[in-house]
């Protein structure tokens, strides 16, 4: 057998050989499956980015309340007077971006990211508002542009009941940290469903070689959106038998959306950024989603480099440092296509079955099925598939 037809037949059988045990759950490289060319940082998370801070609140209570909220703060100071160059790109607009428009206008950045669900977007922007006010310095400030981000878990979670307040939002500004981020069914993550499996909050990292510059490139998601999954060119949806049109042609939806952040410490400028920011939906594109009619699919890109930081009153502090060139943009495109497609995939990986509103249960991603055909592609990929050396 050949083609697609070989890997659902093949998938199918082993499938009903193998069963890993749940607590195989992981991230994608701990699992052993390496995706792409480029090597990840330390925490392979958005946070690798020197100064880049995240929080999260996770709200599970019962009957039905299944949300949070996630923060991305591009560096711990006063951000209103330290305004960092950023830009957005959108997949797809069925969604709610607050503040998007002056990021557009302006091409920087003010406050942190928030992301929640779609009916609590007023109350984050109003903690939003309320931090930048209250810092040090802002004392005259009469005008700030807050932004947030949303994906609607109205299939798990009691959505109308408008769940987080804005001390939730306090509090995931107040664990803002470095390092290691967590992953799956957190924050506003909590009620998220992707692929028709439970999403999640994913990160992942690339670290440009030092001939290249060194630069690093994170990417957090929050994923809720649907199509075909890939795992790393694995037609993963097929060989689960759940995916977009399966019996149009209906397991999984292609309905939700995804709500991507990317930092860099690479300097670059506005029309970089959208251009960074428009390559992370391409990743998101590899992993099978489609931008679907109903699904708002937002990227915003910030760059973390301090010399184009922009102060209240426009002037840049330090001294302006040089951006990068157009023709050095390209292996910040690859960095960002492969953040953000582990980056969704660990999502799936990381997350865990759960059980919310009205009693509706979203199955976690069954990875000891996939993990063993992952692993034999990758062998295959490698040139170490017993018996055999690779074809070139």
């Amino acid at each position: 057998m050949k083609g697609k037809n070989a890997w659902i037949a093949a998938g199918m059988a082993l499938a009903s050989l193998l069963a890993l045990p749940a607590a195989g759950r992981g991230r994608l490289r701990d699992l052993g499956v390496h995706l792409g060319v480029l090597e990840p940082g330390r925490w392979n998370a958005i946070t690798d980015v020197a100064g880049v801070l995240v929080g999260q609140v996770t709200l599970v209570r019962e009957p039905g309340i299944r949300t949070g909220v996630t923060v991305v703060l591009p560096h711990g100071g006063n951000l209103f007077q330290g305004k960092v160059p950023a830009a957005v790109s959108v997949g797809n607009g069925f969604g709610k971006l607050a503040g998007s428009t002056q990021v557009a206008e302006l091409g920087t950045l003010e406050s942190p990211v928030a992301l929640t669900n779609t009916l609590n977007v007023a109350e984050a922007m109003a903690a939003l508002v309320e931090h930048a006010l209250a810092q040090p310095g802002n004392g005259d400030v009469g005008s700030v542009n807050v932004v947030v981000g949303e994906t609607n878990d109205g299939m798990l979670n009691d959505i109308r009941a408008r769940a987080v307040t804005k001390e939730d939002v306090r509090q995931a500004l107040r664990l803002a940290a470095a390092g290691p981020v967590q992953e799956g069914n957190v924050g506003a993550g909590t009620g998220t469903v992707c692929f028709g499996f439970k999403g999640g909050i994913g990160t992942s990292s690339r670290v440009l070689p030092p001939r290249l510059g060194g630069y690093a490139v994170g990417v957090l998601v929050q994923s809720n959106f649907g199509g075909v999954l890939r795992v790393n060119g694995l037609p993963a949806g097929e060989i689960l038998g759940r995916h977009y049109l399966r019996d149009e042609l209906a397991a999984g939806g292609a309905d939700g959306s995804c709500m991507i952040v990317v930092a860099t410490d690479a300097p670059l400028g506005t029309r970089s950024l959208e251009r960074l920011a428009r390559r992370a939906l391409l990743g998101m594109a590899r992993t099978g989603g489609i931008a679907a009619n109903g699904s708002g699919d937002y990227a915003i890109a910030f760059s973390t480099a301090e010399g184009l930081r922009v102060g209240a009153g426009g002037g840049t502090a330090p001294a302006p440092r040089p951006e990068l060139p157009a023709a050095a943009l390209s292996p910040l495109f690859l960095a960002v296509i492969e953040a953000t497609e582990e980056a969704i995939l660990n999502s799936l990986f990381q997350a865990e079955t759960m059980t919310g509103f009205q009693g509706r249960r979203v199955e976690a991603l069954p990875v000891e099925r996939l993990l063993p055909l992952l692993l034999k592609v990758q062998q295959i990929s490698s040139g170490k598939a017993e018996g055999g050396e690779r074809e070139e």
